[in-house]
């Protein structure tokens, strides 16, 4: 079953993401899958199984070309240059990689992990998205992160030696950060982005050791006001430097966008693969949400026992659909097509609601006949889609 030729995600390409759940040290601010084990992990024992679950979700999408390939995690830097090698020889077998297709990997800025930065370009590995952080050694122990500031320099420097394609993170609106200081941070940052950067508002998640320290009043984060001046600064400084904001919390030159996070915004087709991994993909039955097994064991026993780690497929409603599209693309610059929102949601966007907004001042309607959030719309997203979706 190919794509049919005329559903609303046609042309937004087809991405894969691998979920690589393994850390050296789980960071106390981070949510994500991702988990810490002192005796090697056998990677070989995992390639195995990553790659009869790829087999098994290109059984239900044939017909596919892949776009992007996507390395998270989790650390993917901490596996062997052959395994990562492994897993995209499996992706590329299963459907075929387009051959200007975008390959990104995940990496922490350590010396030992940019040490495999030659091994990974060889692998197939086209773009790497370095976890750096913070720039001052202070905030980076405060953020449990294991490099200091001048290892997160020297990787930058490394990685950009052997790929045309960089990009690393930031993480703002930190406990006592001021907008001077934002500044200066973001400033020096642009001095070393070639292309891209991702730079995101911390954010307390419960469960996490941040979220125990703030409801003991041990840390502070910026309040909404505070918090909106960073983002502001945020927004200038690097429009001023040439990569302003396609995303809400991603810049880049135009042209050098992450083609595979556009997928994810253009709510595109793509496979969840590893531990905790989620897809959308469009089956003969419909568009459909799955999620894989997030414990690494757990899911490692599913796929040997049963072929795959999927643990929920979820039949997405048109409502359903509707609703993630609004809420994936109008994080976007570009915005969205009313409709293409209409196509999936099975009525188009009330007329009312979308008018009074624009009226506002917190949605445009742009030249091309797209909607968008406008700059003050952007920082209050939730209530837009919640409003629009209604």
């Amino acid at each position: 079953m190919t794509m049919p030729p005329d559903h609303p995600t046609r042309d937004a390409g087809f991405g894969v993401y691998l979920h690589w759940p393994f850390c050296a040290a789980k960071c106390p601010y981070c949510d994500f899958n991702s988990h810490v084990r002192h005796a090697p992990v056998d990677e070989a024992r995992f390639l195995a199984a990553f790659r009869a679950e790829i087999a098994h979700v290109a059984a239900r999408t044939p017909g596919r070309r892949v776009t992007s390939v996507f390395l998270g995690g989790g650390t993917p830097s901490l596996m062997r240059p052959k395994t990562v090698a492994g897993l995209i020889e499996a992706v590329d077998g299963a459907w075929g990689i387009q051959a200007d297709a975008e390959i990104t990997l995940e990496a922490n800025p350590s010396s030992v992990e940019a040490g495999r930065f030659a091994g990974y370009r060889l692998a197939g590995v086209n773009r790497v998205s370095l976890g750096v952080q913070a720039f001052d050694d202070a905030s980076l122990k405060k953020l449990g992160r294991l490099h200091d500031a001048a290892e997160a320099f020297a990787a930058i420097r490394v990685a950009q030696t052997h790929f045309a394609r960089t990009s690393f993170d930031l993480i703002y609106a930190r406990p006592g950060q001021t907008p001077a200081a934002w500044r200066a941070e973001l400033t020096e940052a642009l001095a070393r982005a070639a292309e891209h950067l991702s730079l995101y508002q911390l954010t307390i998640e419960p469960g996490t050791p941040f979220f125990g320290l703030a409801a003991a009043g041990k840390l502070v984060p910026p309040d909404e006001e505070s918090a909106r001046i960073l983002y502001d600064v945020t927004q200038e400084v690097c429009a001023a430097a040439g990569l302003p904001a396609y995303e809400i919390s991603n810049h880049a030159r135009p042209g050098a966008e992450s083609r595979h996070n556009l997928l994810y915004w253009r709510y595109g087709e793509y496979a969840g693969i590893g531990p905790g991994a989620h897809g959308r993909l469009v089956t003969a039955e419909g568009r459909i949400g799955t999620v894989t097994e997030r414990a690494p064991e757990a899911w490692l026993a599913r796929v040997e026992g049963a072929g795959h780690g999927i643990a929920e497929t979820e039949m997405l409603s048109e409502a359903d659909q509707g609703d993630e599209f609004l809420m994936m693309g109008l994080r976007l610059s570009e915005g969205i097509d009313p409709a293409r929102y209409a196509a999936l949601k099975g009525r188009p966007l009330d007329r009312t609601r979308l008018d009074a907004l624009i009226a506002d001042g917190l949605v445009a309607r742009l030249a091309s006949g797209r909607i968008a959030a406008t700059p003050r719309g952007a920082p209050v997203l939730n209530a837009l889609v919640a409003e629009l979706a209604a």
